[in-house]
């Protein structure tokens, strides 16, 4: 552990009513401390540095001029939520962030009435931000509404359909551009740019403050600053693409500055009747060299050295489903000049740099918004192209009226990898991927298959990239595989499962990645006289009726296995069972799924114990189901 900062400032501040009255100087020096105090936590706990540290000034600000938690100060997707949480009495928490039992790495209701809404996923805070405007106005007890959104955040469609919105109601509220040219990859389209005209707002004096920031930049930066405004307002000046939708646009304001800061949230708070833009440039990473120089700016870190900056990775014992996906996707590009691939701000959490580094005309980057990805995705099949649209499970929700519609109506040959399927760890559960399975299966015309190990998934990436007949998926966990020798890619039979040991008293039927659970389950179980089958099933659709028909017929039970919601494989295979009468006998027929509630963040091992699927739990369901006593489970 490293000494942690001398903070003297911010000893004194628990709640932001302990910033009113400091004079500027001394927020600045607040500020300074909340800064250390982030580095130091995050170096114990790991998690989303870089965006955090480039907020501190900007929430300092934010809470010294209005009055949470009576104000509402809507973070958008959260992540850089770790200044605010320091702020508003979890100091002597912050250290347990993204750890068992510990704080969110988010926003969370539950956690604290100054988290008004809870973010995990990008671009829904105008939207709660109008909610909460509206129901000010409609006399309920709630002050202004603050919405805190990101460059990147502001590229999805929502955030323009929530401002369309606010800007035809008129009802003054507030929306932070936090503009760090950058969310955890390069930025893509224009919002991205610096944006500078102020004509015909009540803000006027604010705009030589603009004009002399941007001057103020690298020529590189000042260049691109005016060919955005060039974009958004035309060569001839007129009003930015903010101002059209009805907000009054302020900006841009440098995110560091105290004073400037100050003046301007102060000054708009006090005059404004309506919708207002600020658009305050940070540095994401800001006042940590490491993080600065960081490609990444330490967008998420493990434990860490803060002289160093060294991260305390541990070396792992077999590669990532993430890396497998990517080098297998790209060597089979490199054979096939059909195959391209799609990512929603994601290339390397998907692992598509790879075949980004090697076919960058092939890899396309479409930024934060999954629903245009999907379709996206959709037309490049409809051209005859191979699409795979690597998004994670829990941000494919976001895209899923596109999978109904645009994919799977019209059965065109999407490839759909999922990355993060199952419980995720430290993110917790917002971004457990446990719905896949359920939202996917109940299509027609889709195929769904999970990888139960790594050389599994290679199988799968290879299956689907020759699978011309609609659209298909597969899903694969966080983190390194299991071990397992990595033979060369084999087309797999599309519905076909395999047995992984023969029994005869009880079967386990896996679907995913839980299948070294169940082959630890048997041996328990056999310790008790009990034998068992262990199968793979692969396909959740179409399912292997012939394997599941064998099971039934020789077990006196069958148990499936998933890290999935209810609803999913297990629904689907009890669908087919009672459907074929093999439910009209004497089989004992278990489904053990996730529970029907979120799980809060832990290590994943921890989640499933939590979940109740274990290799013991799964033991003590098959001796439940064959009528033994459960005794001695290890």
């Amino acid at each position: 552990m490293t000494d942690r900062p001398l903070t003297p400032h911010l000893d004194r501040i628990t709640t932001p009513a302990d910033l009113k009255g400091l004079t500027d100087d001394a927020l600045r020096h607040v500020a300074d401390e909340v800064r250390a105090e982030v580095i130091s936590a995050v170096s114990e706990t790991g998690g989303h540095l870089g965006s955090s540290l480039g907020v501190v000034e900007l929430t300092v600000a934010l809470h010294a001029v209005f009055n949470a938690p009576y104000d509402k100060l809507v973070w958008d997707v959260g992540h850089q939520c770790y200044p605010h949480k320091i702020l508003t009495a979890r100091r002597d928490r912050i250290r347990t962030l993204r750890q068992e039992g510990g704080l969110s790495g988010f926003t969370k209701r539950a956690e604290s009435e100054y988290d008004p809404f809870g973010a995990a996923h990008s671009s829904t805070s105008i939207s709660a931000a109008l909610g909460f405007a509206t129901g000010r106005d409609l006399g309920m007890p709630t002050g202004d509404a603050i919405a805190v959104i990101g460059d990147g955040s502001i590229s999805a469609g929502m955030a323009y359909e929530a401002m369309n919105n606010a800007g035809h109601e008129k009802r003054r509220m507030f929306v932070i551009l936090n503009d760090n040219d950058m969310s955890i990859a390069p930025p893509v389209g224009a919002m991205s740019a610096y944006l500078n005209q102020l004509n015909g707002t009540p803000f006027e004096l604010f705009k030589d403050m603009g004009e002399a920031f941007e001057a103020s930049l690298p020529q590189p930066m000042r260049d691109g600053a005016r060919r955005a405004r060039e974009l958004v307002t035309g060569q001839g000046g007129g009003s930015s693409l903010f101002e059209q939708l009805g907000f009054t646009y302020i900006g841009p304001v440098n995110g560091h500055d105290m004073p400037q800061l100050l003046a301007v949230l102060r000054r708009a708070k006090a005059q404004s009747d309506g919708p207002v833009l600020i658009h305050a440039c940070t540095v994401k990473g800001k006042g940590y060299a490491p993080a600065e120089a960081s490609n990444d700016c330490y967008h998420g870190v493990s434990r860490f050295n803060v002289t160093t900056g060294e991260q305390q990775k541990s070396k792992p014992n077999a590669p990532s489903y993430t890396k497998v996906f990517g080098e297998t996707l790209t060597e089979l590009a490199a054979s096939d000049p059909k195959i391209v691939s799609v990512t929603a701000a994601m290339p390397s959490g998907t692992g598509l740099d790879l075949m980004q580094n090697r076919f960058p005309k092939r890899v396309f980057d479409v930024g934060i918004a999954e629903q245009h990805a999907v379709t996206f995705a959709a037309g490049l099949a409809a051209t005859g192209l191979r699409p795979f649209c690597a998004i994670y499970s829990s941000f494919l929700q976001r895209g899923y009226d596109q999978i109904v519609h645009d994919v799977a109506l019209q059965n065109l040959p999407v490839r759909f990898a999922i990355d993060r399927a199952g419980l995720v760890g430290a993110d917790g559960p917002t971004h457990a991927g446990a719905f896949d399975v359920a939202y996917l299966a109940n299509l027609p015309n889709m195929t769904v298959m999970a990888a139960a190990d790594e050389a599994e998934l290679k199988h799968m990436i290879a299956t689907a990239a020759v699978f011309d007949d609609g659209p298909i998926a597969f899903r694969y966990p966080r983190g390194e595989g299991v071990g397992v020798a990595m033979p060369d890619a084999k087309i797999l039979e599309i519905g076909k499962g395999r047995v992984v040991s023969q029994g005869s008293d009880v079967a386990l039927l896996s679907f995913g990645a839980h299948l070294s659970e169940c082959t630890n389950a048997a041996e328990e179980l056999s310790t008790h006289g009990i034998s068992c089958t262990v199968a793979d099933a692969r396909f959740a659709k179409p399912l292997d009726q012939d394997l599941i028909r064998q099971l039934a017929s020789h077990h006196r039970a069958l148990i499936t296995i998933e890290q999935g919601s209810e609803g999913g494989f297990g629904a689907m295979v009890l669908h087919y069972l009672a459907n074929s009468g093999l439910l009209d006998g004497k089989l004992a027929v278990r489904t053990m799924t996730l529970p029907d509630r979120f799980i809060d963040q832990a290590s994943p091992a921890a989640m499933y114990a939590d979940a109740g699927l274990t290799a013991v739990d799964i033991a003590a369901s098959a001796m439940q189901a064959v009528g033994k006593n459960i005794i001695h489970l290890t």
